[in-house]
C-alpha cells in the first residue's frame, strides 16, 4: 500500500531552527520559498546575480549567492535546473555540507542516475510538485495545494522522514495529499510522461494539423478545434478531479461513442511493446547518458530540434489566430 501524508502527519515545529536556503530562485524556488516563508519558516535565497536575485530580494528574501547561501543554510533546496545542478553542487555546495545539514531535491534525476552523489552525512530527501512552480503557488494561497512525491534517499539525522513531512506541508502539498515512493520511482515516471504522453499529444495535434491543412481546412479553425480554444485543457482538467471515463457523460453521446469506437483504432494494444521499450530506455538509463553528451557537446541536436520546432507553420498560423480571436484561459 502506497503511503499518503497529509496536514496532521506533519509538525511544522521540528523546523523551527532550521534555515531553509533554496538554491536557484526560479518558477519553483520562488513559489516553494514564498510558501515556506508564509508558513512561518526561516527562508533565505541563493542565485547567480541576475534577474531572479533581483526578484528575491524585491520579494523580501535576504538573497546570497549560492556558495554564501549554502554555507549559512541547513536545509538546501536545490531547485536549479537539472543539467547545472551536478556542476554547481561541486563547486558552490557541497564544501560547505556537514552533519545535521539536508539537500532536498524536486526531481530526483541527479540523485537517480548518479551525477550527483551527496555525501553520507546529509539528509538526501525528495520534495517534487507535480505542478509548475506558479500553480504551486496559486493554489497555495487559494488554500489548496499541489500534491507531491516525497522520499528519503538518506536518514544521516535520524529525523529525516520528519522535516521531510513538516517541509511538505510548509509549500501546502500536505493540505491535499504527499505520496511516499522512490527517488527512481518519480524520475523514471515524471521522464516517461515527457517521453510519451506530452510527444503523443504533441505530436498528434501538429500532424492532424498537417493533414487537414493539406486537405483544405482553414488554419485558424483547425487550430480552434484541435485545442487554442481551451476546451482540450478543460476535458484534462475533468480526468484530474473526476476521471478519465467518469468525465465522459460531460460530452454528447455523439462525442461519447466517437472517442470510444476509435481509442483502440487509434492506439491499439499492440503499441504497449513501444511502451515498455520507452520505459526500458529511462530505466537503464539510456536518456540520461544521452542528455548529459548533449550537454558535454553544447546542446547542439536540442538547438536543432527547437529551431525546427518554431519554424513549423502552426507558429504562424497561432499568431493569425490569435490577431482574430481573443482567448485567455487560465
Amino acid at each position: 500500500m502506497v503511503n499518503v501524508y497529509h496536514d496532521k502527519d506533519a509538525d511544522l515545529s521540528i523546523l523551527e531552527k532550521e534555515t531553509i536556503a533554496v538554491i536557484g530562485y526560479g518558477n519553483q524556488g520562488r513559489a516553494q520559498a514564498l510558501n515556506m516563508r508564509d508558513s512561518g519558516l526561516k527562508v533565505i535565497v541563493g542565485n547567480i546575480k541576475d534577474e531572479s536575485f533581483n526578484r528575491a530580494l524585491e520579494d523580501g528574501f535576504e538573497a546570497y549567492p549560492i556558495s554564501e547561501a549554502a554555507e549559512k543554510g541547513t536545509i538546501l533546496f536545490i531547485l536549479l535546473p537539472d543539467e547545472v545542478q551536478k556542476k554547481v553542487f561541486e563547486t558552490e555546495i557541497s564544501h560547505h555540507l556537514k552533519p545535521g545539514k539536508a539537500i532536498v531535491f524536486a526531481h530526483g534525476y541527479n540523485i537517480h542516475y548518479g551525477f550527483i552523489q551527496p555525501p553520507s552525512f546529509v539528509d538526501v530527501i525528495l520534495l517534487a510538485p507535480r505542478m509548475v512552480g506558479k500553480f504551486v503557488r496559486e493554489l497555495f494561497t487559494r488554500g489548496s495545494g499541489a500534491p507531491v512525491f516525497l522520499s528519503v534517499q538518506n536518514n544521516a539525522s535520524g529525523k529525516a522522514k520528519e522535516k521531510t513531512l513538516a517541509l511538505a506541508k510548509a509549500i501546502g502539498a500536505a493540505r491535499v495529499g504527499a505520496m511516499e515512493i522512490s527517488f527512481a520511482e518519480e524520475t523514471e515516471l515524471d521522464h516517461f510522461s515527457e517521453h510519451f504522453i506530452a510527444p503523443v499529444i504533441s505530436r498528434a495535434l501538429i500532424l492532424s494539423f498537417e493533414v487537414l491543412c493539406e486537405m483544405g481546412y482553414t488554419p485558424e479553425a483547425v487550430l480552434l478545434e484541435l485545442y487554442a480554444s481551451g476546451e482540450l485543457s478543460e476535458v484534462a482538467k475533468a480526468m484530474a478531479t473526476d476521471g478519465i471515463v467518469a468525465q465522459l457523460p460531460f460530452h454528447s453521446r455523439t462525442s461519447q461513442y466517437g472517442q470510444l469506437i476509435y481509442a483502440e483504432r487509434v492506439m491499439p494494444d499492440s503499441e504497449k511493446e513501444f511502451i515498455r521499450q520507452i520505459v526500458r530506455e529511462i530505466q537503464e538509463g539510456t536518456f540520461a547518458r544521452e542528455w548529459q553528451l548533449e550537454q558535454y557537446s553544447g546542446f547542439p541536436v536540442f538547438k536543432k530540434l527547437l529551431d525546427k520546432a518554431f519554424a513549423h507553420p502552426i507558429n504562424e498560423a497561432e499568431r493569425k489566430l490569435k490577431e482574430k480571436v481573443s482567448i485567455n484561459i487560465r
